[in-house]
């Protein structure tokens, strides 16, 4: 068979399981970019908490030590590749702590941490690009830290910061091949199975590289579809309550030679009737 017969005779014979795999891959993906996206939001909330000499003690204390403890967490799962992790948390678990993990969730659990201290630095940079104007404003009118992050900080953080989190999710949907290592069975893992099967190792890298490649473009498309959804309308219309109002735009000259032009005779006679 030529390189194509043996592509379709691939597809015919492993169709479904190549779109298991593909279904397992982007529902691994999607779920563990959610869950991280949350881990990094309060992570990333937690390291720019203000902490100034007026407050007491205490607080100094337990917002610094939690800081410590997110920053380890950050650079630990930073600076170290996925699989390395996904060995060491499904394995070490189960060998020192006793805790079997089904390979799903230990899939979730991974992908979701590991976005997570990524996601932590996107918020942490999302929240210090906000003009520190806005927050000194808040303040001025006597809004608490909380009030100022949830009403003014964080909404326009989550603007600058989707095409990151889209960017996030189109790097789990590459990388969730490296859980093949603890069994999950994702696309790579089908790959794997097909080629070493068959000996077709080019024939199933190229269906599995066309899967991949249509999942993380339709992801991208549907993103920048968001992003522009999240923009709003590009024209406004102002609004009035007051009929008697009138706003830009919505006022227009009289036209000439109607009662109210000023340079009409009839307009003069009114002024010269309401002088006298």
């Amino acid at each position: 068979m030529s390189f194509w017969e043996r592509i379709l005779y691939l597809i015919g014979k492993y169709g479904p399981s190549y779109l298991e795999g593909a279904g397992n891959t982007l529902f691994i993906a999607i779920i563990s970019t959610a869950i991280g996206c949350v881990i990094g939001l309060g992570v990333g909330i937690v390291q720019t908490i203000p902490v100034s000499k007026k407050d007491n003690v205490l607080k100094r204390f337990v917002v610094r030590f939690c800081q410590v403890l997110l920053r380890i967490y950050v650079e630990v799962f930073r600076g170290t590749p996925m699989m390395i992790q996904a060995v060491f948390i499904y394995y070490g678990a189960a060998q020192l702590f006793n805790i079997y993990m089904g390979t799903m969730f230990a899939a979730f659990f991974i992908v979701s941490i590991n976005t997570g201290a990524y996601m932590a630095e996107t918020v942490r940079g999302g929240i210090l690009s906000v003009d520190p104007g806005q927050t000194e404003g808040a303040k001025a009118i006597g809004m608490t830290h909380v009030q100022t992050m949830m009403s003014v900080i964080l909404p326009q953080t989550l603007r600058n910061i989707m095409p990151q989190i889209g960017n996030n999710l189109i790097i789990n949907i590459k990388d969730t091949c490296v859980l093949s290592v603890i069994s999950v069975v994702e696309l790579f893992f089908v790959h794997k199975g097909v080629a070493g099967a068959l000996y077709t190792y080019f024939e199933s890298a190229t269906i599995t590289m066309a899967i991949y490649l249509t999942m993380t473009l339709v992801c991208a498309k549907l993103l920048r579809w968001w992003e522009k959804k999240m923009d709003g309308s590009d024209n406004y219309d102002l609004a009035t309550t007051d009929t008697l109002a009138h706003t830009t735009g919505m006022y227009n000259y009289p036209g000439e030679g109607s009662p109210y032009d000023e340079k009409s005779k009839e307009y003069d006679q009114k002024r010269g009737a309401g002088h006298a």
